[in-house]
């Protein structure tokens, strides 16, 4: 399975719009699924214990991986559309093998 986890702030408009953007390809995509979305809000205890984990220096950040290991990486940026898709069908192509 591919996880996506969106490290952000509750209120920021990059991390919101990060977000938007993943949910709003998964669900166009039809990868619902085989992809798993999860956000990390930094501004907790848990999102930072998280957030220290993956060395996150600058919100939004967001980290593909697949089966635990790490495919793809967006450090203080919007990940561009194309570039997701291809790490998505790669990794559900990759999966499905």
């Amino acid at each position: 399975m591919l996880k996506i986890s969106v490290f952000g702030k509750q209120g920021c408009g990059r991390c919101d719009s990060t977000k938007s953007k993943l949910t709003h390809f998964l669900s166009q995509w039809q990868l619902e699924r085989v992809v798993q979305l999860v956000f990390h809000d930094m501004d907790t205890e848990d999102g930072r214990a998280e957030g220290a984990f993956y060395d996150v220096a600058e919100v939004p950040m967001t980290v593909v991986e697949r089966e635990g290991r790490e495919v793809a990486r967006w450090d203080g940026e919007i990940p561009d559309s194309h570039a997701v898709r291809l790490v998505l069908q790669e990794g559900a192509h990759a999966a499905a093998n």
